[in-house]
């Protein structure tokens, strides 16, 4: 039983690993912009959280399995997309990019609780038959240290870590040490929730430990 990661993701890549799973990956084709700006200016409304990154995970794992039933007939397996974005308030946050914003963002974040939400895709392809498709979403409350003070956030900041991912933090890296809480699955804070994608899994009539291919 074959799995493919729809993401180049080294943080859901590391979680498949971890759990047993070595996966093929193929990178998306995807404009993820243009694929929200699209469905809020026909629906004229602005997609919450959870749609927003359920739609994405859904658009992503689609057009994986679409080339993959094109490229590989034989494909016997399951496509896994995901898709991910933190909230806090009412705001929310993406991948900072810069110093500055991961800076301000911090400052923000210490001693409040955010949620992470996190959607999720899974297709079963088997040679013959009609692709069929389970998706949820899961989140997860991070609570974050009031006592983070300002030149631990600029040690962080100047890692690099907090750059590149949403919310500008990690919980199984260096950013760990400042997040005092986790409420959900904690996978879903890295990147994907596993119990998720067991359960779709488990849905289309697959069974999580025949996945298992790491020894």
């Amino acid at each position: 039983m074959r799995v493919c990661l729809a993401s180049t993701s080294p943080a859901r890549l590391m979680l498949l690993r971890q759990a047993g799973i070595e996966p093929e990956a193929r990178a998306p084709q995807v404009d993820e912009e243009a694929v929200i700006a699209e469905v809020e200016a026909t629906e004229r409304r602005t997609l919450p959280a959870p749609e927003h990154v359920l739609l994405l995970a859904r658009r992503k794992a689609a057009d994986v399995a679409e080339r993959l039933r094109a490229e590989d007939p034989a494909f016997d397996g399951f496509v896994i997309g995901g898709d991910s974005m933190f909230a806090l308030g009412d705001e929310i946050l993406g991948k900072p990019y810069t110093a500055e914003a991961a800076t301000a963002r911090w400052r923000d974040m210490r001693g409040r609780t955010g949620v992470l939400h996190s959607g999720h895709s899974v297709f079963r392809l088997a040679p013959g038959a009609e692709p069929r498709e389970a998706f949820a979403v899961a989140e997860a409350a991070v609570s974050f240290a009031a006592d983070v003070d300002d030149e631990e956030i600029a040690a962080y900041v100047a890692s690099g870590e907090p750059l590149l991912v949403a919310g500008a933090f990690t919980v199984d890296s260096l950013g760990g040490a400042f997040i005092e809480r986790v409420e959900g699955d904690p996978s879903t804070v890295v990147g994907m929730s596993l119990s998720t994608v067991r359960g779709l899994v488990r849905q289309l009539g697959g069974s999580w430990t025949a996945l298992w291919n790491r020894s």
